[in-house]
Parts: C-alpha cells; structure tokens; sequence
C-alpha cells in the first residue's frame, strides 16, 4: 500500500478546497452566515466545476478572526477593513496578528476609555435621582446644553464648564 510523507500530506491539506456545509460544520456558523460573509467580501471561494462554492482552508482561520473580531464588538465593515490590510487579502499569520493586535489594543483602550466616561456619567444622574438630563436641575438646569447642540450633550462628552462658555 501506498503511503504519503507528512509533507506530501500537509501540502495536500492546504490545497484542498473544502464545500461550504463542511466550512459550516468547521465554523459553527450557518451555510448563510458563510455566504453572507462572502457576499460582503470578508471571506471569498472558488466555483467548481459543479458551480458550488469550495473555500480553501484558511478560510477557516479567517472565520474564526472575523468571529473574535464581531466578540470584541467590531462592526463588518471595521473588520473587512482589517482585513483589507493583509496582503494579498490572506487569513492573518501570527505576524499579522502582533501588528493589528496592537492597533486592536489602542481602539480597545479608547472604547474602554469612553465607555468608563459614560458610566460614570450614568451614576451621577442616576445619584440625582431625574435619570432625564432635559429636566435635570444639578446639570442642566433649564435645559440649558441645548445650546450646544443635539442630543445628550453631557453623555456626549460636554461639561458644565461648556455651558459657561457658551454663555
């Protein structure tokens, strides 16, 4: 009988091209999951003969990428931007990952950054007890941040030192 060397064998493993239920079985996700991703343009397959979509298998990794990307609340379109940075539109190497990993950690930092804003800013009006910023008599008295535009001014990122200025 015939035996393959290891590396015959891995060489064989990274050309196959793998059908989209067996991508879904891999991923967990649903077939339409897939092609919407691929619709996208997060993840791309190749047309058999058959015209059914084959994947090759670092479709896989890429999978999983996009799928730790969505858990770490980024958008799609956030991602395919990442995404569109690797050469070649390929699955991220270990390499790749250190870099994005690093622009990945200063977005993470700021939205821990806003989000420890906003909840604080959440515990002063809920510490006053109006939970309205409109109506609220310590901040906004009045309704005063109107003048400095739209929507919930003090959340946004304003201050009572701003409704002084703009006075």
């Amino acid at each position: 009988m015939f035996r393959s060397s290891p590396e015959r064998r891995d060489a064989s493993l990274t050309t196959q091209l793998l059908a989209i239920g067996t991508v879904a079985d891999r991923t967990g996700l649903a077939v339409s999951a897939i092609r919407f991703y691929e619709r996208v343009g997060l993840i791309s397959s190749e047309r058999a003969a058959s015209g059914h979509r084959r994947f090759t298998r670092s479709t896989i990794r890429r999978i999983s990428f996009i799928r730790v990307c969505q858990q770490l609340g980024y958008s799609l379109a956030e991602i395919g931007d990442h995404l569109a940075a690797l050469p070649d539109g390929r699955t991220p190497t270990d390499a790749d990952w250190s870099t994005m990993a690093a622009t990945f950690r200063t977005e993470v930092d700021g939205r821990i950054e806003r989000l420890t804003t906003l909840r604080d800013r959440l515990d002063g009006c809920i510490g006053c007890g109006c939970l309205s910023l409109e109506h609220c008599a310590m901040f906004n008295p009045g309704d005063a941040a109107r003048q400095l535009g739209t929507g919930p001014r003090f959340l946004l990122g304003n201050t009572t030192a701003d409704l002084a200025a703009a006075d």
